[in-house]
């Protein structure tokens, strides 16, 4: 309790009361951490950036460089499968047939229309997103191990179709695509698609990016966390999941577009492989599918890796035992991606912030004459200045 010889005002509000000492910086390491790590991030995300961008530049031989193409469009494919299964957890095995309808759209339209190598590109992405409205409407009706059977069956008609119907698509004999830069040479060819692709790309993370901070992309998590409960606070779950699903398709139509302008020779067989679709969850598993980052690192790995084995052991089915392998390391032991896990573990080995802020006998003791000051005079005891009470 205060007494008549305390007539010191109490503290002003944010300031420590007389001889408390200077007031505890609790939040200044954190927020330290915080600086630190945005600057740490800014600097990873230039230097990845310069090393994309002079990747041409570095390049030994053009064979090296058609090999980045390659692992570009991995990176736009595997980016493009996350806007479905990353966002909404639907995982689907069936994007091959999205980016085998882009590549055909694409060359048919330049063959039969006559439309400029572009302007086609452009077509086959609408003509992609028509085609997926009926189908993700179907598609959605279900959920796990159902949708990817349904999935996989839309690719596997999408096969069948394009094998059969010889006049439209070639049948098995594929279809030749010309190519957009007739003047250019291959090494050229090659740098130019480079840029094309890591430009789509960078379209693909932008668009990425604002939907994970918009309340659209908060309906998604929320659908992939527990869609019955989200649905019942009100989340339209069914038209944010056709939305996603269209978005997947719009770019993964892209992506193959992209690939025929770039190499021209369209086989069914590969356009339509459910093998291409299962690259493209592994990569998406592998670097993480909650991070944007995440397929990114995750093509350059099952990328470089594909086309490494490819050169060393020619046409022989190596490959697929490695990606099969590195898949059930990822599930077993990396399940939420190798982003997540190496962030886990810098913040398990990193300082730690207390949950309770350990407090001296000194500050306790001002704490406690500061919070005995701001009480009103008791009753029977004389204010400053005033009259005893009665």
């Amino acid at each position: 309790m205060p007494n008549a010889s305390d007539t010191h005002p109490p503290p002003a509000p944010g300031r420590a009361s007389p001889g408390a000492g200077p007031a505890p910086a609790g939040g200044a390491a954190p927020r330290a951490l915080v600086t630190v790590g945005r600057a740490v991030r800014l600097v990873a995300f230039l230097a990845g950036a310069a090393l994309v961008l002079s990747f041409p530049n570095m390049a030994p031989n053009p064979y090296i460089l058609s090999s980045g193409v390659i692992v570009a469009s991995y990176a736009c494919t595997a980016t493009a499968w996350n806007f479905m299964g990353g966002f909404t957890g639907y995982i689907s095995l069936g994007h091959a047939a999205f980016f085998g309808l882009g590549a055909y759209a694409t060359g048919i339209l330049i063959r039969d229309l006559s439309w400029s190598p572009f302007l086609a590109w452009l077509g086959a992405g609408a003509i992609t997103v028509l085609v997926t409205v009926p189908v993700g409407v179907a598609a959605l009706r279900v959920r796990g191990a159902s949708f990817v059977i349904v999935s996989i069956a839309f690719v596997l008609i999408l096969l069948l179709v394009s094998q059969a119907w010889r006049g439209f698509t070639g049948g098995s004999n594929g279809l030749v695509v010309p190519r957009p830069f007739p003047d250019l040479l291959r090494p050229e060819h090659h740098r130019v698609f480079y840029y094309l692709f890591v430009a789509l790309l960078a379209v693909m993370l932008l668009v990425w990016w604002a939907i994970d901070r918009s309340r659209f992309g908060a309906g998604l998590k929320a659908v992939r966390e527990d869609e019955d409960k989200a649905q019942s606070l009100g989340v339209p779950t069914r038209n944010y999941k056709l939305v996603a699903y269209l978005l997947s398709a719009l770019f993964t139509g892209l992506s193959g577009g992209m690939y025929a302008l770039w190499f021209g020779d369209l086989d069914p067989i590969f356009q339509f492989s459910i093998l291409l679709g299962a690259y493209m969850v592994l990569m998406a598993l592998l670097g993480g599918v909650r991070h944007l980052y995440g397929p990114l690192l995750g093509a350059l790995i099952v990328g470089g890796a594909l086309e490494y084995f490819k050169l060393e052991y020619g046409d022989t089915q190596l490959h697929l035992v490695a990606a099969a392998t590195l898949l059930g390391v990822v599930v077993l032991f990396t399940p939420d991606g190798i982003i997540p896990a190496v962030r886990d573990l810098v913040r398990r080995f990193g300082p730690q912030d207390a949950s309770i802020r350990e407090v001296t006998a000194e500050e306790l003791l001002a704490d406690n004459r500061a919070a005995g000051d701001a009480d009103p005079p008791a009753k029977g005891v004389t204010g400053p200045g005033g009259e005893a009470g009665r």
